[in-house]
């Protein structure tokens, strides 16, 4: 386990013979796609925090508070209705 509580993959790779560093290093690459690393990694880089109860519920409340102003709008004139 990482210090994160994470678990840790290693991917090992060796030098074949009469193998290029170009080709071991795009053999290294393939695997790293094909294991799903960097998938997680990214996930957890750009993972979206969820949004909180009250962030949710003072949202909720300006929404409603918006259609209301709206239908006053509309009443009143200022706004032609949808």
């Amino acid at each position: 386990m990482s210090p994160l509580g994470r678990t840790l993959m290693v991917i090992q790779i060796k030098k074949q013979s009469k193998e290029t560093s170009q080709g071991l290093v795009r053999r290294f690459s393939r695997r790293v796609q094909k294991s799903g690393i960097l998938r997680r990694a990214r996930n957890i880089r750009f993972r979206k925090r969820s949004k909180s109860e009250q962030f949710k519920k003072r949202a909720a409340l300006r929404k409603v508070e918006l259609k209301e102003e709206y239908k006053m709008k509309v009443k009143m004139g200022d706004v032609k209705e949808r």
